[in-house]
């Protein structure tokens, strides 16, 4: 089978396309990606001369993409994530998101082929008691939710209208290896290691659902796999954690780990103004893809944190090519002068 993956390059899908080339030997793995600024190939460099992995340059959006490449079905994982970035410029969330699904979504509809798409559990909005399921109504409340609520709308509608045999999946938060770190557990890790202050929106108490990213990518396997056409799938693992309680258990991992002072790295916490339309909680409810394709989370909080700490600390080279670049000229401009006091 031949698998055309979008979005390739990036966080989750880097992950997925490595844990698909080891769990399916029989599979090839065609990676698009237009390597925008979170897009990096170093992700990959374990298998980019593998013979069933092949990477292509290219925007989503781009209709023409597409012509003369084979492939049997289409997972999207390419998307513009980041929250703060959404609020700063949404048009580059419009077009991508939206724009560019709906040309995947045209090009399964002429070939027939299966569609995964990729989202977020951001659609829902902010929920005070009890948890999201499949069924909850779409309040999302950032354009970043916005953009991917209106994708999954699309889905449906190619579902509902050319019944298209597609699903879609909305994942809690991530976090593991090869994480942008702009991201909040990279953030953390980074600037403890390197004495930066370290910012934290409101509070601290908005509250999310952690998911280790090879448990992400083993559910959506199992969704491509074992789900049903025209359905949709919450993937979470139970593991809601407020902000600042994962700041400081991150904190006191790396003064384990590194020998360093615990007490001096949780003075680098600084608070700062928060985020505007920032969610107040995130829970949703993950039983429909455990009792319907028999996925459970793995990885624990407690060994993923750990190991993802040590991933960053290992890989030094990696992200300090990242953080000598654009991404510290956004830090600065998004963070520099809230810290400065």
């Amino acid at each position: 089978m031949k698998l055309l993956v979008t979005g390739g390059a990036g966080f989750i899908a880097s992950n997925y396309i490595r844990y698909a080339l080891s769990a399916h030997p029989d599979y090839h793995i065609i990676n698009l990606d237009k390597l925008t600024y979170a897009g990096n190939l170093e992700n990959l460099r374990d298998i980019e001369s593998s013979n069933r992995y092949t990477f292509i340059k290219g925007d989503i959006c781009d209709e023409k993409i597409l012509e003369g490449m084979e492939f049997d079905a289409i997972l999207n994982f390419a998307a513009e994530s980041h929250v703060d970035r959404s609020i700063l410029d949404a048009q580059p969330f419009l077009r991508t998101n939206i724009m560019g699904t709906y040309n995947l979504l045209e090009a399964a509809r002429r070939r027939d082929c299966f569609f995964l798409q990729v989202s977020t559990d951001e659609v829902y909005g902010s929920i005070e008691k009890g948890f999201f399921n499949e069924d909850s109504p779409l309040l999302p409340n950032s354009p970043y939710a916005a953009s991917k609520a209106s994708s999954d709308m699309l889905v449906r509608a190619y579902v509902e209208t050319h019944k298209l045999k597609a699903v879609i999946t909305r994942c809690s938060n991530n976090y593991g290896p090869y994480q942008f770190p702009e991201k909040l557990i990279p953030l953390v890790i980074l600037n403890a290691v390197n004495g930066k202050p370290i910012p934290v929106y409101g509070d601290g108490m908005n509250v999310r659902d952690w998911i280790h990213v090879t448990d992400h990518c083993r559910a959506v396997d199992a969704v491509f796999h074992r789900g049903a056409p025209g359905e949709v799938y919450n993937i979470g693992s139970r593991n809601e954690r407020p902000n600042i309680e994962i700041i400081k258990l991150i904190l006191k991992k790396v003064a384990e780990i590194l020998d360093l002072d615990e007490a001096g790295l949780m003075d680098l916490i600084s608070f700062v103004e928060d985020r505007k339309g920032h969610d107040r909680r995130y829970a949703i409810d993950p039983l429909k893809i455990e009792e319907g394709t028999g996925w459970k989370p793995e990885m624990s909080f407690e060994q993923g944190i750990e190991k993802t700490i040590e991933w960053y600390i290992s890989n030094k080279d990696w992200w300090q090519r990242i953080i000598s670049g654009e991404y510290m000229q956004y830090y600065n401009t998004q963070y520099g002068e809230r810290l400065k006091d």
